[in-house]
């Protein structure tokens, strides 16, 4: 029994022991880098955000405002009469939102058609588009 005995005790004295391990844990400049990663990604997906927000809202705008350019301009062609020469400002509401509009007639070189662009902008004045065709004598 004594040699069993020695072989073991030989054994574990040449068993490598664990390592301690002095750092369990993450350092503070660790941490600071990664809090300023996730800032950074946060504020990017933000301005994104508010970008896809913009977007959507002047999309409807200009929806909305497509839609006056094209109720006034049938209006005109229903009318059944030609259009006078000149400027001609109209109001319109869409979807409770006030849109205001200016349509200007131009001749053309046939005495028989004229250009007429129809000028949409929201009620602060800021130019949402612009929709041109040609009417002709009916």
């Amino acid at each position: 029994m004594p040699i069993v005995r020695r072989l073991v005790s030989e054994r574990a004295r040449w068993r490598p022991r664990p390592r301690r391990r002095r750092d369990r844990g993450f350092t503070l400049i660790e941490v600071m880098v990664a809090l300023a990663i996730v800032a950074i990604t946060l504020g990017a997906g933000l301005q994104a955000a508010g970008a896809l927000t913009r977007n959507a809202e002047r999309f409807a705008a200009v929806s909305e405002a497509q839609w006056c350019a094209d109720n006034h301009l049938a209006g005109l062609r229903l009318s059944r009469q030609f259009p006078g020469i000149g400027d001609f400002e109209f109001e319109c509401r869409q979807l409770g939102r006030l849109y205001l509009g200016k349509v200007v007639v131009r001749p053309t070189p046939n005495p028989n058609f004229r250009r007429v662009d129809a000028s949409v902008s929201d009620a602060q004045a800021q130019p949402l588009l612009t929709v041109s065709t040609v009417l002709g004598r009916f």
